[in-house]
Order: C-alpha cells, then sequence, then structure tokens
C-alpha cells in the first residue's frame, strides 16, 4: 500500500479508502489510485485486513446436495444477493452427513466469516448455538427455526405435503405412495406428515410409505422399480415422491416398463418443481419453491442480524408452496 500511495502521489490513508470506502475520495483521486494499483499489479492481503476487521466479507453457506438443483437455485439467488452488500459465498455441501456439515461450520469459523447459512441435518444445533453466542450471524436455509436464537427462513412444507396429496385425492387416487427419505430430514418428515394430514381426511384413501437412503434419482429409480415388480393390484394408483429428483426416478423406472402408464396407471407428483420437471419424459407435476426468493431472504436476514448484534430479535420467514400440474397427473388436459 505504501508502493501504491508514492506511486499515486497519496498518502497510505488515501489508498485504504479507496479499497474500503471509494465515496470518501474525490473521483479524480480514485481514479489515480486505481491506476497505480493497477500498474503496480497490487492485490490486497485479505487475511491481514480481516484479523483488523475481526471478520471477513464472506458468507459460509453449507447445504444438504449441491447436487440437487433446488440447493443450486437457492445458492445462486444467495450469490447474486450477498454480491449486492460487496459479499461473496463459500459453498459446502454436507451430503446429508453430519460430521461434514460439522466440519465445514468449523471451517467457516476459523476463516472469520460474516456470518453463516446452513441447512441443518438434524436437530443438533449446538455448534451453530457456539456462533451465535460469539456474534457471528446464522440464518437457518430451508428451516423453521422458531423455538431457536435463529434468523431462518423456509417453506411450509407441510402445506406443501397436503398440497400434493390433496391434488392427488381430487383426482380420484385413493392408493397413494409416499417415497422419501431419510426420515430424520426434518423436510422429508414435514412432506410425509403433509401427506397423512389429507389422506386421513377421506375414510377410504391409503397411503404407504416408502423409505429410501438418499432424495436422489438413482433411490427413485430402485423404488420404481421395487413398485413395478409387485402384482398390478398391490400397486399405488398414485405416488408422491418427497423431491423431483426422487420423482424423476420413479419416473424412468416406470416409463421404461411398458405396462405401467403415467398418469393413467399412476398419478405420480414430485416437489420443488426444479427445470428438469417441466422437460421430463412426462412432464412432471411438483410443488413449487420460490427458491430465489429463498437465498436472497438468507442474506439480507443474514446482513440485518449483523447490523444489529446483540440486540437482534431474531426473525423466522415462511414462504407457501405453489402446486403446478403437468401431464403426469392430469395427462394432456
Amino acid at each position: 500500500m505504501r508502493e501504491v500511495a508514492a506511486s499515486a502521489g497519496v498518502s497510505v490513508g488515501t489508498v485504504s479508502n479507496v479499497l474500503n470506502a471509494p465515496e470518501k475520495v474525490a473521483p479524480a483521486t480514485v481514479e489515480r489510485v486505481r491506476r497505480a494499483i493497477d500498474d503496480l499489479g497490487f492485490v490486497r492481503n485479505d487475511a491481514a485486513r480481516q484479523l483488523r476487521a475481526g471478520r471477513s466479507r464472506s458468507v459460509g453457506l453449507v447445504v444438504l446436495d449441491v447436487g440437487n438443483p433446488f440447493f443450486t437455485d437457492v445458492a445462486r439467488s444467495a450469490e447474486r444477493a450477498a454480491g449486492e452488500h460487496g459479499l461473496t459465498v463459500l459453498l459446502g455441501t454436507s451430503d446429508d452427513d453430519p460430521a461434514r456439515e460439522r466440519a465445514y461450520i468449523d471451517a467457516f469459523d476459523e476463516q472469520r466469516v460474516f456470518g453463516v447459512l446452513v441447512s441443518p441435518i438434524g436437530d443438533d444445533l449446538a455448534r451453530l448455538t457456539a456462533l451465535h453466542r460469539r456474534g457471528v450471524p446464522v440464518v437457518l436455509v430451508d428451516r423453521d427455526g422458531t423455538g431457536t436464537p435463529f434468523d431462518s427462513v423456509a417453506v411450509d412444507d407441510v402445506a406443501g405435503g397436503r398440497l400434493a396429496v390433496e391434488h392427488l385425492l381430487t383426482l380420484g387416487r385413493s392408493r397413494i405412495a409416499f417415497i422419501g427419505g431419510p426420515a430424520g430430514l426434518r423436510q422429508v418428515a414435514d412432506r410425509r406428515r403433509g401427506a397423512e394430514m389429507a389422506v386421513a381426511q377421506i375414510d377410504s384413501a391409503e397411503l404407504e410409505v416408502i423409505d429410501t437412503p438418499t432424495l436422489s434419482v438413482l433411490a427413485g429409480r430402485a423404488a420404481g422399480e421395487a413398485l413395478h415388480r409387485r402384482p398390478r393390484h398391490e400397486r399405488p394408483d398414485a405416488i408422491f415422491c418427497a423431491n423431483d429428483l426422487l420423482a424423476i426416478g420413479v419416473l424412468q423406472a416406470l416409463t421404461m416398463l411398458a405396462d405401467v402408464r403415467i398418469p393413467d396407471d399412476i398419478a405420480l407428483i414430485g416437489y420443488d418443481d426444479i427445470d428438469f420437471a417441466a422437460s421430463a419424459v412426462v412432464p412432471l407435476s411438483s410443488v413449487r419453491q420460490p427458491t430465489a426468493r429463498i437465498g436472497a431472504t438468507a442474506i439480507e436476514l443474514l446482513v440485518r442480524a449483523a447490523e444489529t448484534s446483540r440486540d437482534h430479535r431474531a426473525t423466522h420467514t415462511v414462504f407457501q408452496p405453489e402446486l403446478v400440474t403437468r401431464a403426469s397427473t392430469v395427462g394432456n388436459e
């Protein structure tokens, strides 16, 4: 910085202002300093800067599965919103592994991140509580944090599960299978609970729960193949999958087998309304989550928590899901 200051004919303090608060410096001086920076190839030492400031300008984001387009879209919108505040996003995926989740949270803590966004796997929030007590803002993403000290942004998954199954029931389906897992994931449990609430309203309806080890296409395909091996009269007439990846896997398994027609024999609906849902071989009905609003809201809550510090009171934002119907449940109507 001293070399930049000497080259531009200004003080080191002016160089610092150009880097951190350029609005305080005359435009002509800013231009002269930036020219000197370019000429000298100066790159600021961000590690030293964050040691002085006490925190970096990076946000740590931990999602359950970066391969799931839902979380990819949430991360993209969070990154966009973070940029508007001069922040960058560091992304990690826990792969539904509590040890990986803990490792990422510890790594972000060591890097003195501005704050942490996390889609927690279970209910053990001890590490996040420790961060919060030290003044590091924490926002739960895709999880309602009511009852915790953390801000949160989520979608009402109970309402979403109910919405999906009520749609299937209005089509006259009564033997409904819920496919999803691991059961310990709060999102899966809430969607299942909504499905059970919908079925409980109809005396003739029944819900079969089929657990899966993951929320992936391969797990959905395995579930679909297992259903196909059953005699026709033992198969469900409708399936609600806990996410679209599972539903696409089920769809692949069943449509490759000539004696199963979607939706004539089995109606199928997923959850998330990822881009692939509309372009599937049979366009997939789904429950849409507002991914762009989830990511952007998470960043806004984080920034506000940082600004209000210890006087901050947690806010819990819950969006309502939306039913999107396509050919997998309503045919070509």
